[in-house]
This record gives C-alpha cells, structure tokens and sequence, in this order.
C-alpha cells in the first residue's frame, strides 16, 4: 500500500503493508533512525515522534494511520527554536548516560514545554510517565527541561 507521509517537513511516498508501524517505516524504509525500538508496546517511549506536536509512540502507531498528519523525529527538532533550546539544556547537562532513550526523552520534554512554558514538577512528571531510562537519569532529564524552561532546578 502507498502511504503519503510529511516526516521533518518532507513528503515521503512508502509502499508498505498497511498495518506496519510507523517507527519502522521511519528506521527500516526511510533511514531515520533517532526513534530507537525499546517494547513495542508503547510502554518505554524510546519510539516517541510527534504526530502534530503531540508526543506519540511510534512503535504501535500504524504508519497508515498518520494520514495528513506531520511527523517529527529527534532528526527535524532542532529546526524549531524550542527544540533547539531542549537539545541544548540536554549537551549543557551532560543528561545522556548511555544514550538510547534520550530521544524519545527529548521528544516528550518539548511537547510539554510547547504546552506549559514553565512547568511544575508535577507537570513534567505527568508528560515524562512512561519514558524509561534504564541509567536513571532522571535528576538530570528535570534539571534539562528546567533549564529549557528558564527556570533552573
């Protein structure tokens, strides 16, 4: 099936099955490999895009079901100035341990700070529910959206 697809402000044609995730239209046909496979379940939020500036698991979205939608990966982030500030605060803090889910880390830090400029830490625990990080840093993922935020931890 050919699916019609706006990944980082450029139309993409995909001819895969219709039920195929999008994350692996996005690794395995198109080469954007910054959404990492963690479950594939959409439990782990490593998969994490946006889907129109909402954070969404790529892993259990069915790349047939984008329709119009725009996608965002880690790859077209830093093209807006709020990404750039995310992914900033991020190399300033030195947040990333192993690396592997920071990305998806990244993706639902600046959907909440799209929302909610100066968020508490209630809210950034609420928006972060669901992103693991197997290195735990957590303490430093809070202190990088603070920062992000203008607001230091």
């Amino acid at each position: 099936m050919a699916i019609n697809l706006d990944i980082n402000g450029k139309q993409h044609t995909v001819d895969v099955d219709d039920d195929m995730p999008l994350l692996w239209v996005l690794r395995d046909t198109l080469g954007i490999v910054g959404p990492k496979y963690g479950c594939g379940v959409g439990a782990c939020g490593a998969c994490t895009v946006h889907i129109d500036g909402q954070p969404v698991r790529s892993c259990s979205t069915p790349a047939s079901g984008v329709g119009a939608s725009k996608v965002t990966t880690i790859e077209g982030l830093g093209a807006s100035p709020l990404g750039k500030r995310v992914q900033q605060a991020w190399m300033d803090l030195d947040v990333a341990q192993c690396g592997y889910c920071q990305a998806g880390q990244i993706m639902s830090a600046t959907a909440l700070l799209a929302t909610k400029p100066k968020p508490s830490d209630a809210d950034i625990d609420a928006a972060m529910n669901g992103n693991i990080c197997r290195c735990a840093t957590y303490n430093r993922i809070r202190a990088a959206i603070k920062r992000a935020s203008g607001q230091e931890a």
